[in-house]
């Protein structure tokens, strides 16, 4: 059985439609392998007035066969009811049911009036009962058309909308055995992310270079195909989103430098990266200190780590790893894995820091960049205080040289508080330490604070 972890909020907001005495409807849609379908069963418990439909890509036929199965277990009536979904979806909504729909868009692919089937019952009859029907797709697009948009049959209606992300760092620690280090686990994390299907599924019980070895790098692994997987799934004509996902995992990151580095006109990257946005896997990041809807200065990150991962270092390079065999790790991945990882240090940086400086109300945490400036962290609160932070995820100490190099990029940042000059606090960030004097700095200023490793994942 797989294990289930954390998603307490979206349990509590699931189980509050289902006690209601009112009608509601649920949407719960993300990216494959987050744990939609089993979010649902652990919210449903035991219960005997559910109805929980996995649909299958099949005929719309075969489809109302199954569903009337599945619905008999718990309404053994249902088998006397006309088999079409109106009539079902209706008697079921009479009886106060909760029905799960799962996979809704193969629903719609093979009978694409089941929205507007579905808004007509609970314009007309589902909102006077206590049924609580809960739709649920992996594929966000389609789940989009259909329910979320202002032009979808079903916009509007939805009394809860749960858009499943990955699970977060503290989350995930529990996937890990009990003989990693801190450093160890934030590796791991580095690599696979928050993405319960790929943690319960690989052999965590090993050093890093052999889990990954084992789970992406061998042809036969458990996950050595699943970003190719994922999006031949997602998209049609995946082989352009495959060359821009290469582009930016190897840090090309504006849209110019994509364009350049798969060889297109930048006017038409949008298209495309708009397209990765909607489907999670890439995200378009602005300077903290800027609106994102006018911003010029955007940079695209991919923010599923295993894709990224699979991106940079196996895409493209099957054959060679194939001849390496079981040294590729080593020979290929070891010499470059911190500074991989190093980029999830520092979002886990910027998520701690709420935490870390209790006193103050952040409204904004991020990065920052301006030319040949770039802060890793810097956090603007409600009143005139700016934290700025620098990253280091190096084996050796952080030294006074990032100390000033931090406190040079700060002054560049330009920010107007409404409440007076700015006051400025740097805040360093390392995994292996300081030096003594980066100790000593610290010790005689008000305005410098020190972060380890342990105390950053603490409060992450």
């Amino acid at each position: 059985m797989d294990r289930f972890v954390d998603r307490q909020t979206e349990l509590s907001r699931l189980r509050g439609c289902y006690e209601s005495d009112e009608a509601d409807m649920v949407v719960i849609f993300g990216r494959r392998r987050l744990g939609k379908t089993e979010l649902v069963r652990q919210s449903l418990g035991e219960g005997d007035d559910a109805v929980l439909y996995q649909a299958t890509e099949t005929t719309s036929q075969v489809q109302l066969d199954e569903f009337v199965d599945a619905a008999s277990e718990s309404f053994p009536g249902v088998d006397r009811i006309k088999q079409e979904w109106e009539s079902l979806l209706g008697y079921l909504a009479e009886q106060d049911a909760i029905v799960v729909l799962d996979e809704f868009p193969y629903l719609i692919d093979a009978d694409e009036s089941l929205p507007s089937v579905v808004q007509r019952l609970w314009d007309q009859e589902i909102q006077d009962t206590a049924a609580t029907f809960v739709l649920v797709g992996s594929s966000i697009s389609m789940m989009e058309e259909a329910t979320l948009l202002g032009n979808s049959p079903l916009y509007g209606r939805f009394t809860e909308k749960i858009d499943l992300r990955q699970l977060n760092f503290d989350a995930v620690r529990e996937f890990f055995p009990d003989s990693y280090t801190l450093e160890e686990q934030l590796f791991a994390w580095g690599v696979f992310g928050g993405t319960p299907y790929y943690l319960d599924g690989v052999e965590l019980d090993h050093n890093l270079g052999t889990v990954v070895q084992r789970a992406i790098l061998s042809q036969q692994g458990f996950l050595h195909n699943e970003p190719e997987y994922v999006l031949r799934t997602e998209l049609t004509e995946p082989n352009r989103y495959f060359a821009i996902l290469k582009a930016i995992a190897a840090g090309n990151t504006t849209s110019n430098e994509i364009a350049g580095a798969i060889g297109i006109d930048g006017k038409q990257i949008s298209t495309y990266t708009q397209k990765l946005e909607r489907l999670r896997l890439v995200d378009r990041e602005v300077p903290v200190t800027e609106d994102k809807t006018t911003s010029r200065r955007g940079r695209y990150r991919i923010l599923d780590t295993l894709f990224r991962f699979w991106f940079r270092f196996v895409y493209g390079n099957e054959d060679r790893y194939e001849r390496l065999g079981d040294d590729t790790y080593e020979t290929v991945i070891e010499p470059e894995i911190a500074d991989f990882v190093s980029q999830t240090f520092e979002t886990l940086c910027q998520d701690a820091l709420p935490n870390l400086y209790p006193d103050e109300t952040f409204v904004d945490v991020g990065r920052w960049w301006y030319k040949e400036h770039e802060v890793d962290v810097v956090g603007l609160t409600d009143g005139r205080t700016m934290v700025a932070g620098e990253c280091k995820f190096t084996s050796s100490p952080l030294d006074y040289g990032a100390l000033a190099s931090l406190e040079d990029h700060a002054d560049e940042i330009r920010w107007t508080p409404d409440t007076g000059d700015v006051e400025r606090e740097y805040a360093l960030f390392a995994r292996n330490g300081f030096t003594q004097s980066v100790r000593d700095a610290a010790a005689d200023r008000d305005d410098l604070h020190l972060f380890a490793l342990d105390e950053i994942i603490a409060n992450a």
